[in-house]
C-alpha cells in the first residue's frame, strides 16, 4: 500500500504498509458538534507539528518511529452519524485482522463509538480508559445515539469504563454515571489518590480514548469545548506513562484537535502526545 506522506515526513521505508508496526488512521469528522467546530481539520496540523518535533525521545531513550508507522487513507464518510459509526466500525474491523497496533485521530469524539465497538468484539473483556473534560454518557442527543455527546454510553453499557478529568456533564447523565469509576478534575486536583485507584479500576487489556479537552485550556486552547480546571501537561503524561507499564494497551483514538490558525503551541503538543504514547507502548 503506498502512502502519499509518512508520518514524521521520515523515509517512505518507515512507513511501508507491509512492514509497519503502527497504523495511525485519520478519521476527520465533526458533523455533530455544536459549539466549537475544526476538529475535521485537526489531522493536517498535527501532522505538520509532528514533523518539527525531535524524533529522539529522552524519557525512553528511544526513536520509536522506526517500529515503522504507516499513515492509512482517511475515512471520509460524513453522510450521517450513523453511517460513520457503520464505516468506522467495518474498517475498524479489518483493521483488527492485521496483526498491527492500531491508532486513530478525530475529528470529533463520534468517531470512537464505531472504533471502540469493533475492538470490543475482539477483546470482550477490555476496559475502556476516558480521559476528558466531559462524561459522554447522553443515550441519545440531537436525535442520535452517534452524536460526540453519547461516545461513551454504548460502551459504558457493555464495558468497564473509567473515566479520568471530567469536569462538565448533563443532568440525564447521572443516570448512567459509575461514580466509583469516574474521577471528577476538582477531585483530582491537589492529590494524587486517583492514580492508583483509577490504575487499580482498569483490567488487563486496555482501551485508550483521549479528548484533547482533559487538558486545561491554558495549554491545549484548541478544542471545541473548552473547560477551565483541566490537566496539566507533566501530570497526563506521567500517568498514561503508568497505564502502559501496568496494562496491555490494545489501542488509542486522540479526538477534538481544533486548530487555531497561527497558534502552534498545542499543535506540538498533539503531536508529542502522539509519540509519547508510542514511545511507552513499545518501551516502557
Amino acid at each position: 500500500m503506498k502512502n502519499k506522506r509518512t508520518y514524521l515526513g521520515v523515509e517512505d521505508s518507515f512507513g511501508e504498509f507491509e512492514t509497519a508496526s503502527i497504523l495511525l488512521q485519520s478519521i476527520p469528522y465533526d458533523g455533530t458538534s455544536t459549539w466549537g467546530k475544526g476538529a475535521d481539520l485537526g489531522f493536517e496540523s498535527f501532522l505538520e507539528a509532528s514533523e518539527n518535533m525531535e524524533l529522539y525521545d529522552i524519557e525512553t531513550n528511544s526513536e520509536v518511529y522506526k517500529k515503522g508507522v504507516s499513515i492509512l487513507p482517511e475515512i471520509s464518510e460524513s453522510e450521517s452519524p450513523e453511517a460513520v459509526f457503520e464505516t468506522v466500525y467495518r474498517q475498524t474491523k479489518h483493521l483488527l485482522e492485521q496483526n498491527k497496533f492500531l491508532t486513530f485521530f478525530g475529528g470529533e469524539h463520534s468517531v470512537s463509538i464505531g472504533i471502540m465497538e469493533a475492538y470490543r468484539e475482539k477483546f470482550p473483556d477490555m476496559s475502556v480508559l476516558q480521559l476528558d473534560a466531559h462524561t459522554d454518557l447522553r443515550k441519545s442527543y440531537n436525535g442520535s445515539e452517534y452524536n460526540h455527546a453519547c461516545a461513551m454510553h454504548k460502551i459504558s453499557r457493555t464495558n468497564n469504563l473509567v473515566q479520568v478529568g471530567i469536569r462538565s456533564m448533563d443532568t440525564s447523565e447521572l443516570a448512567y454515571l459509575n461514580r466509583e469509576k469516574c474521577f471528577f478534575a476538582e477531585e483530582m486536583y491537589g492529590n494524587t489518590d486517583w492514580v492508583n485507584k483509577s490504575l487499580d479500576l482498569l483490567g488487563e487489556d486496555v482501551y485508550l480514548s483521549i479528548d484533547l479537552d482533559v487538558f486545561d485550556p491554558s495549554i491545549m486552547p484548541s478544542t471545541g469545548t473548552p473547560e477551565p480546571g483541566g490537566m496539566d501537561w507533566n501530570t497526563t503524561i506521567q500517568y498514561l506513562k503508568l497505564v502502559f507499564q501496568q496494562k496491555n494497551v490494545v489501542g488509542f483514538d486522540i479526538v477534538e484537535f481544533a486548530p487555531i490558525q497561527s497558534l502552534k503551541a498545542p499543535d506540538f503538543l498533539v503531536a508529542k502526545l502522539y509519540y509519547k504514547l508510542l514511545s511507552y507502548k513499545y518501551n516502557v
